[in-house]
């Protein structure tokens, strides 16, 4: 009789913020496919507790070590964020990998006609929340032998769209938080990138256009999986991914 067992994968954890759907859940599920234990943040519990079903779905042939987790957290909020922090750091004792991917579209129009307050949320969301979820991992990240840090930007930091200021003036500051990061993570082990995404198919990207060209989410998963499972002597400083023939270069 076969005894033969197989020992469970080392464990890996990845927090992933915006993890209730969109590109949150398909990195979520990719990751968990790989093999990652799964940290799944968000404002929604029971968004959260989908993405987890999936990241169970997935990584049932893989005897991932230790189960994932739905973790509530506004990404906004200081305080939030430093609890989850903590919760998924006493649970696994171990963080891995985190994946800044909470955003919002914010306002669209013309740029005078913006309101201020939408502006700011937009700005709170995906650069304050990028800003405080990093601040957390890094800490843990910097005591503990380092870590990798991948941020989903967007082409639109680089190339705006008409009508779509405030956010891509957010992403703008995730590009180079991106950048600080990777300079103060040196030598710390810790190793950041920049993920720019143009026209996977989500919710989000239908508030801006359904009429260009778009592809799966699933394959900017994967490449955010190939990124995330590099030895820790490698990094990537950043890396864009567009559906074939969309009007990125030369827009303006």
């Amino acid at each position: 009789m076969n005894t033969t067992r197989t020992s469970p994968a080392p464990l890996r954890v990845a927090v992933v913020t915006g993890a209730g759907g969109g590109l949150g859940r398909a990195f979520s599920t990719a990751l968990a496919r790989d093999g990652w234990t799964v940290a799944a943040l968000g404002r929604t519990l029971s968004s959260l507790s989908a993405t987890v079903t999936d990241c169970l779905a997935a990584s049932a042939d893989n005897r991932t070590p230790q189960p994932h987790s739905a973790v509530v957290c506004d990404v906004t909020d200081a305080s939030s964020v430093t609890e989850a922090f903590r919760t998924v750091t006493e649970r696994y004792d171990r963080l891995d990998l985190l994946v800044n991917n909470a955003g919002i579209p914010g306002p669209t129009g013309r740029i005078d006609t913006v309101h201020p307050s939408e502006v700011e949320q937009t700005f709170r969301t995906n650069s304050l929340g990028t800003l405080l979820c990093t601040q957390a991992a890094f800490t843990w990240m910097a005591a503990h032998g380092g870590g990798r840090i991948i941020n989903n930007g967007s082409i639109a930091a680089h190339a705006p769209r008409a009508g779509a200021a405030a956010y891509a003036a957010s992403k703008a500051a995730v590009a180079s938080l991106t950048i600080s990061t990777a300079l103060d993570g040196r030598e710390y082990g810790i190793s950041a990138t920049q993920l720019d995404i143009g026209n996977a198919r989500t919710e989000l990207l239908e508030t801006f256009s359904s009429t260009e060209p778009m592809f799966d989410a699933a394959e900017a998963a994967h490449l955010l999986v190939t990124v995330a499972a590099l030895p820790a002597g490698v990094s990537v400083d950043a890396v864009r991914v567009t559906a074939a023939g969309m009007p990125y270069l030369g827009r303006g």
